[in-house]
C-alpha cells in the first residue's frame, strides 16, 4: 500500500524547512516521511535536493526527490553511502533553496510562454538555466525577439501568481484550461490544483502541481534562446535567464 505524504509545497512553495517523522525506508533506501517541503519530480519540473538533519546533528544529503506508486507518495533519495534513519525518527528537512527558487522562476516563465504562444503544448522540461516548451505550431513566423518582448511585458507587469483547487467536475466543464495536447491532469481524487496568473486568473489559469513564484516580477530577466523545428508542426522554445544576447 502506497504511503501518503503531506505535500507542504502545494500550499506554500516558499517554505524551506520542515520537521517530519520517518514513516519508513523502502527496499532501495528511499526515505518516506509523513510530511515534506521537498518537491518530487513531476510535470517536467525536477525534484528537490537538500538535507535531512537527525537529532544528533548529523545530516543525510538528499540527492533527488521522486514519487512512488502515487503522486502522494514522496520518496527522498539519499546520496550514495548516506546513513539511513529509523522509522519513527523525527528529522528536520531543508531544501536547496537557491536551486528551488530558480526552478520556481523558470516554471512560472514557462506558464507565461504559454500565454504568449497560445498553442497546444506537446512537451516541456524545466531546469535551472535552460528550459523548454514544445508547441504544436506550424511555421507562423514567430520570432524569438518578439516572443521575448511579450514575455518581458508580462514579467514587468508584476501580475500575482496564485494557486487554488477545483473539482473534477469543474475541470470537465472547462476543458480549455488544459493546455497540453496529449497529457491530462490526474483526476479521481476529487480536486485538482490550478495555478492562476493575474487577478482572478485573468492572464492565465491551468492545472499544475509544480512550484511557482508569487508574482511575475520575481521571474526576472528572461529570453528565448532559440526556436527549434522538431517536426512539421512542432516548435521547441528554449527559455533562458538574462537579457537576450546581442546578435
Amino acid at each position: 500500500m502506497a504511503t501518503t505524504t503531506q505535500a507542504l509545497f502545494r500550499e506554500d512553495s516558499y517554505q524551506k524547512t520542515m520537521e517530519a517523522r520517518v514513516v519508513g525506508v523502502n527496499d532501495r533506501g528511499g526515505i518516506l516521511l509523513d510530511r515534506t517541503v521537498f518537491y518530487a519530480t513531476s510535470g517536467g519540473q525536477p525534484g528537490d535536493t537538500g538535507r535531512l538533519r537527525r537529532a544528533d546533528g548529523s545530516t543525510i544529503a538528499i540527492a533527488a526527490t521522486i514519487t512512488g506508486e502515487t503522486k502522494d507518495e514522496i520518496i527522498h533519495v539519499p546520496a550514495a553511502g548516506a546513513d539511513l534513519p529509523e522509522p519513527g525518527e523525527t528529522l528536520t528537512g531543508e531544501i536547496d533553496w537557491e536551486r528551488r527558487l530558480k526552478l520556481m522562476r523558470m516554471h512560472t516563465a514557462c506558464h507565461l510562454l504559454t500565454v504568449v504562444c497560445p498553442f497546444p503544448i506537446t512537451g516541456a522540461a524545466v531546469s535551472e538555466d535552460d528550459s523548454r516548451v514544445d508547441f504544436d505550431l506550424p511555421d507562423s513566423g514567430v520570432t524569438k525577439e518578439d516572443v521575448t518582448a511579450r514575455l518581458m511585458e508580462l514579467v514587468r507587469a508584476d501580475h500575482p501568481v496564485f494557486t487554488r483547487w477545483m473539482t473534477d467536475d469543474e475541470l470537465a466543464a472547462n476543458p480549455s484550461l488544459v493546455k497540453s495536447k496529449n497529457v491530462r491532469p490526474p483526476t479521481g481524487t476529487g480536486r485538482i490544483r490550478l495555478v492562476g496568473i493575474g487577478e482572478g486568473g485573468t492572464i492565465d489559469s491551468q492545472p499544475c502541481g509544480g512550484t511557482h513564484v508569487a508574482s511575475t516580477a520575481e521571474v526576472g530577466e528572461i529570453h528565448i534562446g532559440k526556436i527549434e523545428k522538431k517536426g512539421r508542426e512542432n516548435r521547441r522554445f528554449r527559455l533562458r535567464f538574462g537579457p537576450m544576447p546581442a546578435s
